[in-house]
């Protein structure tokens, strides 16, 4: 006779990256004071930090770095679009990029 006795609470598997069009995406926001330059979803970051040129892709570590003069290229499901950054504050956590310009 088969033990039906309660099993123990098991979680439940992580839910699947959401994907747009068959690609892993991440929420983007690059914003001013007083303007937003862009806010949707992403498949990469290509930015400058004193460092050099780096990307940013889904599934990023946490991550926070002051931008250098650069263009911010930013590729979309519509396309890429690219923002000119003179000074910037970015910062990665959990599929979500918030890029503060003119800090």
């Amino acid at each position: 006779m088969a033990d039906e006795s309660p099993q123990p609470d098991v979680p439940e598997p992580e839910q699947a990256e959401v994907k747009t069009n068959g690609k892993p995406f991440m929420a983007v926001k690059v914003y001013a004071p007083f303007k937003v330059y862009y806010e949707g979803d992403a498949y990469s970051i290509s930015a400058v930090n004193d460092i050099g040129p780096f990307d940013i892709l889904p599934r990023h570590h946490n991550f926070l770095c002051m931008l250098v003069p650069c263009t911010l290229s930013i590729e979309t499901p519509k396309g890429q679009q690219t923002v000119k950054i003179h000074r910037a504050l970015m910062h990665v956590k959990a599929d979500r990029v918030a890029v503060f310009v003119d800090v």
